[in-house]
């Protein structure tokens, strides 16, 4: 009874543990020995199945590989019965031959002593005789170069028959050597089949013994359990079922297993690729919060009026030599297109300006973003537009361009001329050019008879403060070709020379003055519009350009020049009551360009080779400084034509000047939105411009 007892609570704990199983049925069995094995053996036995797999395409290969030779056998030796048969043909053809030439040979042997004979004996007879005898001779002659040639015809055939017989011997040793080489190909594949056969059997040979022995030490237990509980029958019977159950959960376990993973993987690969999605949302939002925080920036800086900047840097070139002195150190922000960065003596420097272009950039890519600058001249403003930077990093080039691939003042009046067009049903504009330079602190007109005579800035005697350049000649432009004429006129009176840093150096201060006069037909409104495009000269020290002599008092020149208007731009950003403009021709010939009435764009060009990172360092410098400049904003110059409406306006007088065929060059004005008279009207009363150069 106490047994019984002690049975009945055994059963009873051993039907919770079944209940709670079955509460838990996807629950793996952690603690049992024989699944941890039984799930090693499946493991070896799936790699085992994948070597086998392995090995049979590894087999696969090996069969192909060797039908692939045999058929390379095959056809070789397809070729080599041809070439026998043909050899054979060709040797029975030669014999033949050689045959006739023998028989040839034998014949005129035979044929010999006649002629000899009467060649000795009828020698003195006759000439019919000699004759035939010549004859004879020349037959002889031409018998033996035949039977010549016919040895020679037979040497070449033996030739070629060793050489056949040499191809043959090649072509046998090739087929033995394919032959050795499969049957050692062969020989191994049968090895590694015996060697994977053999651990095969033998991994199956240790799982069945282990497999036995676990099996055995299973068969003891149930015996010792069926001895413990011949009374329980039914109870035995339920966990055995319950046990074969468990049984095939652990064997189905490995699938649930894999599926599990795969779901988690599925998961997982989802949730990278929301996050993806959702870094690459935050990115192009980033991107277009950037875009549109320089869209502001922008205008609030043409709101304050402070001068835009623009950097292009030129691409490495030929001329800038070969070797660790021509190497690039500027890189760019592949994020922000207003951050150029220098490698300077091996330390990197940022600059941060208002658009950086890259060497890929076009000329197309620099002018879009000065176009819009340009066509405000159409409505009143004052425009300036000037390259900085030393010589040989593309000033010039993005200036005036070339022929092909025109720069920013061409491109701008062409600009200009289609806005005229547009709107030629209301206004009537007048586009006139003037261009100057100033070389040696001295200004001269490019477009004058006299290009060597030197003009002077003078003030309106009429106490308004306003600037123009009497004698300087004005072109009123109508078309493209008008414009060219003008471009080729100036450029051919403009001062360059050869120096160590450029072959075309530029040794003066361009300035192409565009001034456009509206009136609007409906209205009687009236605008004038100035455009100074400046191409200033190289910005390089004088020990770096190597001049000398006259090239020297030239350099010392400009770096007063552009030393005046760095004074000029730290006066203005500091907001000095005084800024001196009249330090330098330049400063007070762009007075107007460079105060509180007009839109001012400086584009800095760049060298990008590591032996002119002093200059680009000191370039780039500047050009920060003059991006913190304020000017204010620019106000347009417009007045009323009509008599109805002057009462409205305050009206200046204009300043008169006693040069002829020349136009007045006004100073900043005010600020107001009157425009005097005086801006650049021509002195002559019948009011038209010169005519072009031919």
């Amino acid at each position: 009874m106490v047994e019984n007892e002690r049975l009945r609570q055994e059963m009873r704990r051993c039907e919770a543990e079944l209940q709670e199983l079955r509460a838990k049925p996807a629950a793996p069995c952690t603690g049992c020995e024989h699944s941890q094995e039984s799930a090693q053996l499946r493991d070896k036995l799936s790699q085992l199945q994948l070597e086998v797999a392995e090995n049979k395409g590894l087999l696969s290969e090996l069969n192909l590989e060797v039908q692939q030779k045999t058929d390379r056998l095959a056809e070789v030796e397809l070729r080599l019965k041809d070439c026998l048969a043909e050899k054979a043909q060709e040797e029975e053809r030669l014999s033949r031959r050689l045959r006739d030439s023998h028989e040839t040979i034998a014949s005129l042997r035979a044929q010999s002593p006649p002629v000899k004979y009467v060649m000795k004996t009828v020698e003195v007879e006759s000439s019919k005789t000699r004759q035939a005898l010549s004859e004879t001779q020349a037959r002889n002659q031409h018998l033996q170069e035949q039977v010549a040639m016919q040895r020679q015809v037979l040497k070449e055939m033996e030739q070629q028959l060793q050489s056949s017989h040499q191809l043959t011997a090649q072509l046998r040793a090739q087929i033995a050597m394919y032959e050795s080489e499969l049957e050692q190909a062969h020989g191994q594949m049968l090895e590694e089949m015996q060697s994977l056969e053999e651990d095969k059997n033998r991994a199956i040979e240790e799982a069945f013994a282990r497999a036995q022995v676990e099996m055995k030490a299973v068969h003891e237990n149930l015996a010792g359990v069926r001895t413990n509980l011949l009374t329980l029958q039914p109870a035995l019977r339920t966990l055995t079922n319950d046990y074969n159950g468990l049984k095939r959960q652990v064997r189905g376990f490995p699938l649930l297993l894999q599926e599990a993973l795969k779901s988690v993987k599925a998961e997982i690969g989802q949730a990278i690729d929301e996050v993806n999605s959702n870094n690459q949302e935050l990115l192009r939002k980033y991107r277009r919060e950037l875009q549109l925080r320089k869209k502001c920036h922008n205008e609030l800086v043409r709101l304050k009026g402070n001068i835009r900047v623009i950097a292009r840097v030129r691409p490495v070139t030929r001329e800038d030599g070969e070797g660790p002195e021509a190497t690039n150190a500027v890189t760019f922000d592949p994020d922000d297109d207003s951050i150029i960065h220098l490698l300077h003596r091996g330390k990197p420097v940022s600059f941060e300006l208002d658009k950086v272009f890259s060497p890929k950039a076009s000329q197309q890519d620099v002018f879009q973003e000065v176009q819009a600058l340009i066509t405000s001249c159409i409505d009143g403003f004052n425009v300036c537009i000037f390259a900085y930077g030393q010589t040989g990093a593309g000033k010039t080039y993005t200036m005036e361009g070339t022929l092909e691939n025109p720069g920013i003042n061409q491109r701008a009046l062409q600009l200009l001329f289609s806005e005229v067009q547009e709107k030629a049903s209301d206004w009537e504009y007048t586009i006139t050019v003037s261009a100057a330079e100033i070389y040696n602190e001295v200004l001269r007109d490019l477009l004058g008879q006299e290009p060597q005579e030197k003009l002077e800035i003078r003030l309106c005697p009429d106490g308004s403060g306003q600037l123009y350049v009497p004698g300087l000649t004005e072109f009123q432009v109508q078309s493209v070709e008008d414009i060219n004429k003008v471009f080729e006129f100036g450029h051919t009176n403009r001062t360059t020379e050869f120096t160590n840093l450029n072959e075309h150096s530029s040794r003066s201060h361009a300035l192409l003055i565009v001034t456009v006069h509206g009136v609007d037909g409906s209205t009687g409104l009236r605008t004038t519009g100035k455009l100074n495009l400046v191409d200033l000269a190289g910005s390089e020290r004088v020990g770096k350009s190597g001049a000398e002599g006259s090239r020297l008092r030239e350099a010392q020149h400009i770096n007063k020049s552009l030393s005046a208007l760095g004074d000029v731009i730290a006066a203005l950003r500091s907001r000095q009551g005084h800024v001196p403009f009249r330090n330098s021709k330049l400063t007070y010939l762009l007075q107007d360009s460079l105060s509180g009435d007009s839109k001012t764009l400086m584009v800095v060009q760049v060298s990008p080779v590591e032996k002119n990172t002093s200059e680009t360092l000191y370039s780039l410098k500047f050009a920060e400084r003059v991006r913190s400049v304020e000017l204010g904003p620019g106000s347009r110059r417009a007045e009323l034509g009509s008599w109805s409406s002057q009462e409205h306006l305050e009206w200046e007088p204009a300043c008169q000047t006693p040069q002829p065929s020349a136009r007045a060059h006004s100073a900043p004005g005010s600020g107001t939105t009157s425009r005097p008279g005086s801006i650049r009207r021509k002195l002559q009363p019948s009011g038209k411009s010169r005519p072009l150069p031919v």
